[in-house]
């Protein structure tokens, strides 16, 4: 698996309505990517985004940076929603997995890969 977050602010007075709707759009078009896992977004009580998004490998990741409607709206982001940000990425990072299983009979199940 490979991770990228990104975590940014916006610019104040920016237009929220045309970054919710460039927002969906990428989202929309990221599921279309071959390797594509998921993606998601926090904002924390300060107005901090983080999105993250998981990919099959580093190749997919890429492939989904220099897409071209993906790259005009990063080139948008720049000049017009974002005041900072910050990209991480990252492949086969140390996981830990927890789930409550209801056939255990702790209810517990704990795996690390």
């Amino acid at each position: 698996m490979y991770l990228t977050v990104f975590r940014n602010r916006k610019r104040a007075g920016m237009d929220a309505d045309a970054y919710a709707a460039d927002a969906r759009q990428m989202e929309q078009l990221a599921a279309t990517i071959a390797g594509f896992i998921s993606v998601k977004s926090f904002t924390s009580d300060d107005g901090e985004v983080v999105t993250l998004s998981e990919w099959t490998d580093e190749a997919a990741a890429k492939a989904w940076g220099r897409h071209p409607d993906h790259a005009i709206v990063q080139q948008r982001g720049k000049n017009e929603y974002y005041e900072q940000y910050t990209l991480y990425s990252c492949a086969e990072t140390p996981m830990r997995r927890f789930a409550r299983s209801a056939d255990d009979s702790h209810g517990l199940r704990h795996s690390q890969l």
